[in-house]
């Protein structure tokens, strides 16, 4: 008895490793790693975010509507629970890219500010954290990137016979990636029309007239 319990676990397994029951594991363990790194430097870039308002308002404290606008874009990337499970939900996965989203958008804005603050431009804390967000911005594009390769190796496998029946067989379903309208939303810095000016520089004080002789 004990032989052929271990041959119908023999044949099982073969015949799940047949129908790509492991391609399916290995490929859903990718998408989860890929997008973990996602969510990584997507922290990132919100852990930049305080320091760089904060820098900003010391030079441009009255453009308000700006700084608030990134300081809540953040808030409510920070409200979603960004959990490993949001690559199965495809409406929560789509408010999740939103959100971030429009948190890129705030920071083009903000960043722009700098053009009219020739002083906040040379502030060396300043350029730091642009340099750091720069860098940051391309190490998202290329984890999304990783992202939609394995998210499509995943539903590739999910969609094909005779791995299809597999997955229906265990419940593994296809996964919702990044867009080409998200990346386009993603990529496009918002134009930039601020009504209040920068404040112009104080005027010198002209010299004081000479005191005519006696």
């Amino acid at each position: 008895m004990p032989h052929l319990l271990t041959l119908g676990l023999l044949f099982l397994t073969l015949n799940l490793s047949g129908c790509g029951y492991n391609t399916l594991q290995s490929t859903d363990e990718q998408v989860k790693a890929d997008w973990a790194e996602v969510l990584n430097q997507y922290q990132r870039r919100a852990d930049l975010v305080p320091n760089l308002v904060n820098v900003v308002k010391g030079y441009a404290a009255h453009e308000k509507e700006v700084l608030t606008q990134v300081t809540e874009a953040r808030a409510r990337v920070g409200a979603i629970q960004a959990t490993p499970e949001l690559v199965n939900d495809e409406q929560a996965f789509a408010k999740f890219i939103a959100a971030q989203g429009n948190l890129t958008g705030a920071l083009s804005r903000l960043l722009a500010v700098a053009e009219n603050y020739p002083q906040l431009k040379a502030d060396a804390l300043f350029r730091d954290l642009q340099a750091q967000l720069e860098g940051t911005e391309n190490r998202i594009t290329v984890a999304r990137n990783r992202y939609i390769k394995a998210v499509q190796d995943f539903n590739v496998t999910v969609r094909s016979f005779p791995t299809n029946l597999t997955a229906m067989a265990f419940g593994f379903k296809t996964k919702p990636s990044f867009t080409v309208e998200n990346e386009r939303e993603i990529s496009n810095a918002p134009k930039v029309d601020f009504t209040t000016p920068a404040p112009a520089p104080a005027p010198v004080p002209a010299p004081p007239a000479p005191v005519p002789a006696q």
